[in-house]
């Protein structure tokens, strides 16, 4: 009976200790930790208004939302066909383009 009691309090103290050594720490987040130079120029790219009259179809995928290859190319022959936009409203316009899409977009566009 007390060889049975041993061998039950050697088997949980040696789980226990097996189990505390293989848990892993939580990992600690260094909230100073200064922001990578990628994340940098993404975040100044979303941040930076687009020219509808001088962007490509890719600054306008990217930059955009909402805008991918095809839409991106429509307001880019929109553009070439009938001259440069007079204004961000103009983009309702192209096909594809609906006051939704506009409204996700209007802070981010502008016209030079």
């Amino acid at each position: 009976m007390q060889n049975a009691y041993i061998s039950a309090l050697v088997f949980t103290l040696l789980t226990s200790f097996s189990l505390a050594a293989t848990a892993a720490p939580a990992p600690s987040l260094n909230v100073d930790s200064p922001t990578p130079a990628a994340a940098q120029v993404e975040i100044a790219a979303q941040n930076a208004k687009v020219n509808l009259n001088a962007a490509d179809a890719q600054t306008l995928r990217l930059n955009l939302f909402g805008i991918g290859a095809a839409k991106a190319k429509a307001i880019v022959a929109y553009r070439e066909s009938n001259g440069p936009f007079t204004a961000v409203d103009e983009l309702l316009e192209v096909k594809g383009i609906g006051k939704a899409l506009m409204e996700k977009n209007r802070d981010r566009l502008e016209i030079k």
